[in-house]
């Protein structure tokens, strides 16, 4: 049985429900971002497959709209947070890996989360950008070069327009104001 969750958005939200179902007794085929497939068994109940899934802070998605929605999240969502950037530009990386036409991506994203998907690409580049900014390992250039811009100064301009503050003031920071992915719309 496959079953689509939302808020899955990294490695750990994985680990953490594969070990609640396994610990359930849930027999698991497989545990990706966004989805889970669990065995046909007459005993596996959906219900509790949702409470354990509730309980972790996912949600078991049961419509086409917010399983498009969800599986772009996880798409960009991955992306970013493997620092990989996009060998095409964007829309023709969702539409080819959603199977859809962009304009019905854009507009169902649009009128679902009520931002575009590239205001919404731009927080989670700057979300990352702050994970970056804290560790402190990269130079701005090399920030914004890992994270698909072409020049540090855009990275910089939206930076300051999306927090308020230069990247070198928030590297400067020692109470970053970082919102985690899954809570980003």
């Amino acid at each position: 049985m496959k079953i689509k969750l939302k808020n899955m958005v990294c490695d750990r939200c994985k680990t953490v429900l594969k070990q609640e179902l396994e610990n359930a007794g849930i027999g698991i085929v497989s545990v990706e971002l966004g989805e889970l497939v669990v065995l046909d068994d007459i005993s596996v109940s959906k219900s509790v497959i949702q409470e354990i899934a509730n309980q972790n802070g996912f949600e078991i998605i049961d419509n086409p709209t917010s399983e498009l929605v969800e599986n772009l999240k996880s798409l960009l969502i991955g992306a970013v947070e493997n620092l990989k950037g996009f060998e095409e530009n964007t829309s023709s990386f969702l539409s080819h890996r959603l199977k859809t036409d962009y304009s019905i991506i854009s507009k169902t994203f649009s009128a679902t989360t009520g931002i575009t998907v590239e205001k919404y690409l731009i927080r989670l580049k700057i979300e990352k950008a702050k994970e970056l900014l804290q560790m402190e390992t990269m130079t701005f250039s090399e920030i914004a070069y890992a994270l698909d811009y072409s020049a540090g100064s855009h990275l910089a301009k939206q930076f300051k327009s999306v927090t308020g503050i230069s990247m070198t003031e928030y590297r400067k920071l020692q109470k970053w104001n970082r919102k985690t992915l899954d809570r980003i719309v």
